[in-house]
């Protein structure tokens, strides 16, 4: 089960079978930035609906903490599929507001 903070930027995303905390800290929101592109440019874009698939995986994946080390990327991609993309955009929204706005 997850243990997802609100107050810390935290949310919560189904992969497979398990329910796993999404943290955007910094050093992941810089991973996920040197493979989408500059992270305010990223929020116009989600915010003109043009977010891409890839970019939404880039993010959740640099942001998932405790992700086991067995645990291939495609399987997040898969598991986005699998649940619509609906189900991932509390996260993604998450990650947006952190980058944004900061810890409140």
């Amino acid at each position: 089960m997850s243990g997802a903070n609100p107050a810390r930027g935290e949310a919560t995303l189904c992969v497979g079978d398990r329910l796993m905390t999404v943290r955007p800290s910094f050093a992941a929101l810089v991973a996920a930035e040197s493979e989408t592109g500059p992270l305010l440019a990223l929020v116009d874009r989600a915010a003109e609906g043009r977010l891409t698939l890839a970019e939404m995986e880039a993010l959740l994946w640099h942001c998932l903490v405790d992700r086991p080390e067995t645990m291939a990327r495609a399987t997040l991609g898969e598991a986005l599929l699998a649940q619509g993309l609906g189900a991932a955009m509390p996260a993604i929204r998450a990650i947006l507001r952190q980058a944004l706005a900061g810890v409140q």
